[in-house]
C-alpha cells in the first residue's frame, strides 16, 4: 500500500503561476513523481521556457493565459479542454501583491490584487469544474490546492493591506470550496507559504541569511519543501484532508513565540 502512496502516475496537472517560484517547484514536484502537467502563466516566452525546461522530468506543456479576469479563465478552461477531456489536480497558485502606505494605498493596487488571489481562483475552478468531475472517483478524488500564505494566519510588518486580507479570503474560501466540491469527489485543500525565495518574496530571495534568522527552523524554504506538501495533497497520501491549509514555513505561523510583555 505505501509503495504508491506519493504516486502521481496517469494523472494530469495544471500548474497556474507555474513558470517561476513556488508553481514552479510544485510542478517540478508532480512531474518527478509521474504527472502530466500544464503550467500556465502571463508571459508567454517565460511560461514556454520554463515548460521547456521541466520537460526534462516528464510532460510539461506552456498554456500561457492573463488570469485576472473571468474571461482569461474562460480562455484557459477552453484551451486546456481542447487537450484533454478530464483534469485531475488544479493547483491555483498565480498572485499578486500590492505595498503601499496607508494612507496612499491604490484602489488599482486593491483591485488587481483581489482579483488576481481570489476572484480567479474561484472563477478558474469554476471553469474546470466539469472536466474535474469527469476525472475524479471516489477511489481516487480529484483535488484543488489553493496557495494562500502565512500573511494570511499571522500579520506581517508590510503594508500589503490587500494581499494579506486575500490570503484570508483564500484560506476561508478553501473551506467552503471543500464543503461543495467533496460532493463531487474533488477534494479541496490549501497550502500557506511562509519564506520561500521567489520574486513575490524578494526578502528571502536577496536575504535568505538574514530572513532565516527570523524562523523558528532557522532557515528559509527549499523547493523540495514546497514540491513535498503539493505531492502529498494531490496523491493518495492526501486523500483525507479536506478544506484544510496547511502550512509550510517553518513554525513561523503557528510556532513562533511572541515578545515578553508586562
Amino acid at each position: 500500500m505505501m509503495k504508491d502512496l506519493f504516486s502521481l502516475e496517469g494523472r494530469t496537472a495544471l500548474v497556474t503561476g507555474g513558470s517561476r517560484g513556488i508553481g514552479k517547484m510544485i510542478a517540478q514536484g508532480f512531474l518527478e513523481q509521474g504527472a502530466k502537467v500544464y503550467i500556465t502563466a502571463r508571459k508567454a516566452p517565460v511560461c514556454d521556457q520554463t515548460a521547456e525546461e521541466l520537460s526534462q522530468y516528464g510532460e510539461c506543456v506552456s498554456l500561457p493565459h492573463d488570469l485576472s479576469s473571468v474571461a482569461g479563465c474562460e480562455t484557459l478552461a477552453a484551451e486546456l479542454s481542447t487537450h484533454e477531456t478530464k483534469l485531475d489536480i488544479l493547483v491555483n497558485n498565480a498572485g499578486a501583491a500590492w505595498g503601499a502606505d496607508f494612507d496612499e494605498y491604490p484602489e488599482s493596487g486593491w483591485d488587481k490584487t483581489m482579483d488576481l488571489n481570489v476572484k480567479s481562483l474561484f472563477f478558474l475552478t469554476q471553469k474546470l469544474h466539469a472536466i474535474m468531475k469527469a476525472a475524479a472517483r471516489a477511489d481516487r478524488p480529484g483535488k484543488v490546492i489553493n496557495i494562500a500564505s502565512i500573511d494570511g494566519i499571522k500579520i506581517n510588518p508590510w503594508e500589503t493591506y490587500a494581499y494579506q486580507a486575500s490570503k484570508a479570503a483564500v484560506i476561508h474560501l478553501t473551506r467552503r470550496m471543500a464543503a461543495r466540491l467533496i460532493e463531487d469527489n474533488i477534494c479541496v485543500s490549501g497550502i500557506a507559504p511562509g519564506a520561500f525565495p521567489s520574486e513575490m518574496n524578494r526578502a528571502a530571495k536577496d536575504m535568505g541569511e538574514a530572513v532565516a534568522k527570523m524562523i523558528p527552523a532557522k532557515r528559509i524554504g527549499r523547493a523540495e519543501d514546497m514540491a513535498g506538501a503539493a505531492v502529498f495533497l494531490a496523491s493518495k497520501a492526501g486523500d483525507y484532508v479536506v478544506g484544510d491549509t496547511l502550512a509550510v514555513d517553518g513554525g513561523v505561523a503557528y510556532s513562533q513565540i511572541g515578545q515578553a510583555w508586562g
